[in-house]
């Protein structure tokens, strides 16, 4: 794969391929990934050696809506929310050309997989707007890569409206761990909403592969069967047991981001980024030439994201240390 092919963060084998003279080791801020994971210990043997049980199935489900505040039948524990994003269409089934409204910039693969399914994509900076043309809204709260929240209440007007005719409102919440009050949950298992949730971005442990549709029963039924018995390994349901339960975790993590952040958004203003979005987790900046401050950072073994709708945006993620912010500072104060 060329690096220019690479439409997500975190591929730091492949910037090591085209950067090989870059200093060690890289910081990676390509993803909007928390840099201090939840502290878990090495799975236990018998999780490893055992087919992954209903009962670990069950626990993880339940910890998971007591966390979003989804009533606990309308959740399903999936292997991470991107491989449900490609099932979209398969669970739904639309017909060729529907019309499906997308918020432009977004997490690309919502738009593919649906161009790919045959059906009319709208890319809009609110899909909202285009309630009364569309049969499916698709939308990230908050939006990746820029911040953007929706008020809930919008949403559940909208849909009301996109239900009544048979439409559906699907809904990314990769990113609402952050910010919980934005979430649908409560509302899930209602007529024409999907709501996916993602635990590796706040929890720090993409590797896991672990997140959780939130669906009316039928659908559910539907992943289910797509999905397989097994779809979610043991150790990825003891972890998201664990972790879900853990809300003094979550509450310090939440305070800690913040932080993190504030102290992001002071460096990068200070050094001619002026940051335009972005959630706690990762920044949204402006430049006045991205693809010329990505390369420059590059070289000096950072990893920033760039993308190929825009030449002035960047989106930096969190350092994960005192060192790391250091080796980013300097690098933007000398370009």
């Amino acid at each position: 794969m060329r690096m220019d092919e690479c439409t997500h963060g975190g591929a730091l084998d492949l910037m090591r391929a085209r950067f090989p003279q870059a200093p060690e080791p890289w910081v990676d801020l390509s993803t909007g990934i928390n840099p201090w994971p939840y502290p878990l210990d090495g799975p236990q043997p018998e999780v490893l050696q055992r087919l992954p049980t209903a009962t670990a199935t069950a626990a993880c489900r339940d910890a998971m809506a007591e966390a979003f505040g989804a009533a606990a039948e309308c959740v399903l524990p999936i292997p991470g929310s991107e491989l449900l994003i490609h099932l979209l269409p398969t669970l739904l089934q639309p017909r060729r050309g529907t019309r499906v409204a997308i918020t432009r910039p977004t997490f690309a693969d919502h738009a593919a997989v649906w161009r790919a399914a045959g059906c009319r994509v709208i890319e809009t900076p609110d899909p909202l707007d285009a309630l009364t043309s569309t049969d499916l809204v698709v939308l990230c709260n908050p939006n990746n890569p820029d911040g953007h929240v929706w008020n809930p209440v919008r949403l559940e007007t909208a849909r009301v409206t996109l239900a009544e005719r048979g439409g559906w409102l699907i809904v990314d919440e990769a990113y609402a761990d952050v910010w919980p009050d934005l979430s649908m949950a409560a509302s899930g298992g209602r007529a024409g909403l999907i709501i996916l949730r993602s635990f590796g971005k706040f929890f720090g442990l993409p590797g896991l592969r672990l997140g959780a549709l939130i669906a009316p029963q039928d659908t559910l039924e539907t992943a289910q069967h797509c999905l397989g018995v097994w779809s979610v390994s043991g150790p990825a349901l003891a972890a998201g047991a664990r972790a879900y339960r853990d809300s003094g975790w979550q509450r310090d993590t939440r305070r800690r981001l913040v932080a993190a952040r504030a102290h992001l958004d002071a460096v990068l203003n200070s050094t001619g980024l002026r940051v335009v979005g972005g959630v706690d987790l990762f920044r949204f900046v402006e430049v006045d030439n991205a693809d010329s401050v990505w390369r420059h950072l590059a070289k000096r073994g950072i990893s920033v994201r760039r993308f190929d709708w825009s030449r002035n945006r960047l989106r930096i993620g969190l350092p994960p240390d005192a060192d790391a912010g250091a080796r980013l500072a300097q690098a933007l104060l000398v370009r």
